[in-house]
């Protein structure tokens, strides 16, 4: 009878020490809680030396450091853009789709001087194809291509991934194209009659 009992408080006794030791465990949890690690980004030096309290952080609210070379979401200023086309033929996955067309007058300068030559009806760049290679920042020659820190760009439409940078509406491409066409037409006459009045 004695056994039987010793036998039926064993299991009783391993449930109390196992609760006795979980309970240790979360109590001292709860007594270093107070100690909170701040958001800091893998290159900040003190990154790996908090060993110690909660470390969640409250995000949106909260947000831990992009580094500056990070390579995120495009962004495309449409003032610097020369319409050289080199992002386009470099990108391996064709996220980016230009065009352009030939002015007729004077478009100015971008910001590092260079002159511009063409309208830009149409840059588009779609970052659900986009690998984040960095390859078309990398070659773009007026630096009007970069990649931001902005990283949480999440989306219930896939067209919403593709950004529009051209500056032309579709009924002002048109007429600008029409005015391209008429000024090409005429130059091809002027050098078909120069050439003639030579013969």
């Amino acid at each position: 009878m004695a056994s039987l009992f010793i036998q039926w408080l064993k299991p009783i006794g391993s449930v109390i020490r196992s609760f006795r030791l979980g309970f240790g465990l979360t109590w001292s949890h709860f007594k270093k809680g107070n100690k909170r690690q701040k958001p800091k980004g893998i290159a900040d030096p003190d990154y790996f030396q908090q060993s110690e309290g909660l470390v969640t952080i409250q995000y949106p609210h909260e947000q831990i450091p992009v580094p500056d070379q990070g390579r995120y979401r495009l962004h495309m200023e449409t003032e610097d853009c020369i319409v050289c086309d080199q992002c386009a033929r470099i990108c391996p996955v064709d996220c980016i789709t230009i065009e352009g067309i030939k002015t007729t007058d004077d478009l100015g300068l971008t910001s590092d001087g260079t002159k511009k030559k063409l309208y830009l009806p149409t840059f588009d760049i779609d970052m659900a194809k986009c690998c984040y290679c960095g390859l078309c920042t990398t070659v773009c020659p007026t630096e009007c291509l970069t990649m931001t820190k902005v990283y949480d760009f999440s989306e219930t439409d896939r067209d919403a991934f593709t950004y529009h940078y051209g500056n032309l509406s579709p009924e002002e491409a048109k007429v600008k194209q029409q005015e391209a066409e008429a000024l090409e037409e005429a130059r091809k006459a002027a050098k078909l009659a120069a050439s003639k009045a030579s013969a």
